[in-house]
């Protein structure tokens, strides 16, 4: 049997990342990462389910410098999903399908995100969110 060279298909190093395609790769970034916090809210529950020994190891981890980190990924991939999750929403029901509305819509997301987790964050760490 004989081999064909075939034309490749153009992928990410022919094209230019542009607004849309990065944030379309985002969001499914930001949802994979959300199913991760699921699975560790379940661990985080059993945990709290095993006693105050299983409990206290977890939060020493998770309050710890690489345990905020990884909460504060999750609160910005939570925030990102939410946020491009509206802007679908309106496309789903038909609205801002022009170049220009995309892109702001696009640019309106980042910069929600940024805010409210700044936001949130300052609130924490203030301790007006702890309670």
């Amino acid at each position: 049997m004989v081999k064909h060279a075939r034309p490749l298909s153009p992928h990410l190093t022919i094209y230019k990342p542009q607004l849309t395609s990065v944030l379309s790769i985002l969001h499914r970034i930001s949802g994979f990462v959300l199913f991760l916090g699921g699975i560790a809210l379940g661990l985080w529950l059993l945990a709290l389910a095993s006693g105050p020994e299983v409990y206290g190891r977890l939060q020493l981890h998770m309050q710890s410098w690489y345990g905020e980190n990884l909460l504060i990924l999750l609160l910005f991939a939570l925030l990102y999903h939410l946020c491009n999750g509206i802007r679908h929403l309106c496309w789903d029901a038909g609205l801002g399908f022009s170049l220009p509305a995309v892109y702001r819509s696009g640019a309106a997301v980042l910069a929600a995100t940024l805010v409210l987790g700044v936001l949130y964050l300052l609130l924490f760490y203030s301790g007006a969110a702890r309670a």
